[in-house]
């Protein structure tokens, strides 16, 4: 009795066959290779991401037993009566809200100039020196900036050594509510800078000849021309540094100390020291209900298209 084995090339040339056939019909199907190219992200962004979500959701809806701080799971609407009933935790909202649209404001009148420049007047290699001053800070660790500040800003230090010397006084910035704001508007202006920067240069020089050849001067053609053309970088840039300022809770805590409270200490205190996981989840939502009404608006002035 004799077998008939393939020779190699022959099955060689099949398994060639089978992968022409399939990369032909997934030609032919754009919408083949766009599922099978999403789908791995997409399975990860929904297990992940929403998975966790909506477990956070259902946990703000649950309680913590006072006795044996145990979790109840047991719907109750304990924790959002407690927000936003106590004056004291009103009062975080508000003042975490306040700081991040103050961070975003400011922000977003130091990059307008720094960005314009950056897209309009700087030459090729003045453009590559300004961005490497962006990104450099960017690559440098979160806490090594937000220690250097707490130096800067500390009794005695290099802020209130410099205005001594020229006859000014101590400001004693160090665990305020201005030094908290000093130091996110560093950590978050090149977020601002770069969506800012590519929606600037995307817009048409004739634009603002034509301007200038109707008649319009300078400031009239900023605000009429430049600005609404800009706007959605400027949202765009508004979506990262008003989002990271509304849940950042380290510089509060370093910079600011016991009199800077915000959400995202609340947060933190509650999973850590409180260990009440349900009131946190439930604070942890108002911010997450916060972005969720800004991404809408943002959307609204096509802030997307400029990320």
């Amino acid at each position: 009795m004799s077998v008939t084995v393939a020779p190699p090339r022959a099955e060689k040339r099949e398994r060639g066959g089978v992968w022409s056939r399939v990369s032909a019909a997934l030609w032919r199907r754009p919408w083949a290779r766009a599922t099978l190219l999403l789908t791995p992200p997409l399975a990860w962004f929904l297990l992940i991401y929403l998975a966790a979500l909506v477990v956070l959701l259902i946990t703000a809806f649950w309680q913590i037993n006072p006795f044996t701080t145990n979790i109840e799971r047991v719907w109750t609407l304990t924790n959002f009566q407690t927000i936003f009933s106590s004056p004291a935790y009103r009062a975080i909202i508000v003042r975490t809200v306040a700081m991040a649209a103050a961070v975003t404001v400011t922000d977003a009148v130091v990059a307008f100039p720094f960005a314009y420049y950056m897209a309009r007047v700087a030459s090729g290699r003045a453009k590559t020196i300004l961005f490497m001053a962006i990104l450099l800070p960017l690559w440098a660790s979160y806490l090594a900036k937000v220690y250097s500040w707490l130096v800067i800003f500390t009794h005695d230090g290099i802020l209130d050594w410099g205005l001594a010397k020229i006859g000014l006084g101590q400001v004693h910035l160090i665990y305020t509510n201005w030094a908290v704001y000093t130091v996110f508007c560093y950590l978050w202006l090149p977020f601002m800078i770069i969506p800012v920067y590519a929606a600037l240069e995307r817009i048409p020089a004739s634009q603002l000849e034509a301007s200038q050849d109707l008649g319009a001067r300078t400031w009239r053609t900023v605000r009429s021309v430049l600005l609404p053309l800009a706007l959605p970088g400027l949202v765009a840039g508004s979506i990262f540094t008003f989002s990271l300022t509304l849940g950042d809770y380290i510089t509060p805590l370093l910079v600011g100390g016991t009199s800077s409270i915000f959400m995202g200490n609340i947060i933190y205190s509650n999973i850590g020291i409180a260990n009440n996981v349900p009131f946190a989840a439930a604070m942890a939502m108002i911010p997450i209900a916060i972005m969720a009404v800004y991404l809408l608006g943002a959307r609204a002035l096509g802030a997307f298209e400029e990320i």
